[in-house]
């Protein structure tokens, strides 16, 4: 052996070293983000109704592959009574910061004022949303949901079918484009919503409550974004979304009532499609 060689062997010792050290700790702080995220999964600020859901909506895996860790700085968008904000609120409470873009102050619509007065009052009152700052989103207007390039994630879940039938094509780019300046350079944006199959008209999109796949990631492309990655986390194949009164067919709203209640509840929740993006560095 030369004297070369015991020299690139002795400096690649350690090198291996810090390399197994470096996976070490990697794999240990994802096993503690894992057990951090299991519990705020399993808080006691959860109701009940809402834990129930869990088997439709995955939300230990959905969190972890759009990358959610406690540090994080995440604008939940639409938040509504709270389901995911009663995870992240606790989840992100010590070391992180959660924005929760709520229906705007000014709104008109009397039920967009009363949800985001309960909300206001929960964020007041109970313990585990007390960190959370309030800001707003429409998707026609213009609301500041964080301060620009400040956000490492933006999480819309099941929200991208209302603007569409709201505003059309229009209101779902201007939405992405505010997620697009909100977010820092390398930030993630996840996306969930209701699957219609790519070989049905575009036009059902307008009334059903299901969205395609390839336009969602064609609008978030058209603000920038960059698709990371899809997922099948939250998928359903017993959901053929042609439903009677579209996706609302199906729980948990069961619109029709008793009629075939039984058929519908088998059928469970919604497939929907589970999206990754990234805002690039350059």
């Amino acid at each position: 052996m030369t004297a070369r060689t015991r020299l690139l062997n002795l400096l690649f010792i350690p090198l291996t070293v810090l390399s197994l050290n470096a996976c070490s700790e990697s794999a240990q702080a994802n096993s503690a983000n894992a057990d951090a995220l299991q519990q705020a999964i399993n808080s006691e600020a959860r109701s009940e109704r809402n834990k129930a859901r869990d088997e439709f909506r995955h939300p230990a895996e959905t969190l972890a592959f759009f990358g959610v860790e406690p540090t994080s700085t995440v604008v939940e968008i639409s938040p509504g009574g709270g389901w995911y904000t009663e995870i992240l609120a606790p989840y992100l409470k010590d070391k992180g910061l959660l924005y929760a873009a709520h229906f705007p102050a000014n709104s008109s619509s009397e039920y967009y004022q009363r949800s985001r007065q309960a909300f206001i009052d929960r964020v007041a009152n109970d313990a585990a949303f007390n960190a959370v700052v309030v800001t707003e989103f429409a998707p026609m207007g213009d609301s500041v949901i964080a301060p620009p390039a400040s956000a490492d994630m933006v999480l819309t879940f099941r929200n991208l079918h209302n603007w569409y039938m709201g505003g059309g094509e229009e209101a779902v780019k201007n939405a992405f484009t505010q997620f697009y300046n909100a977010l820092k350079p390398g930030g993630v944006l996840g996306v969930v919503d209701h699957r219609l199959p790519e070989s049905r008209s575009d036009e059902d999109m307008a009334s059903s409550g299901y969205m395609k796949e390839s336009f969602a990631v064609a609008m978030a492309e058209a603000a920038g974004f960059e698709l990371v990655e899809s997922s099948a986390i939250n998928s359903n194949p017993k959901d053929t979304a042609d439903h009677p009164r579209g996706v609302w067919t199906l729980p948990p709203t069961l619109r029709l009532g008793d009629e075939e209640r039984e058929k519908y509840t088998a059928i469970g929740e919604s497939d929907r499609f589970t999206l990754k993006f990234i805002k690039p560095k350059s």
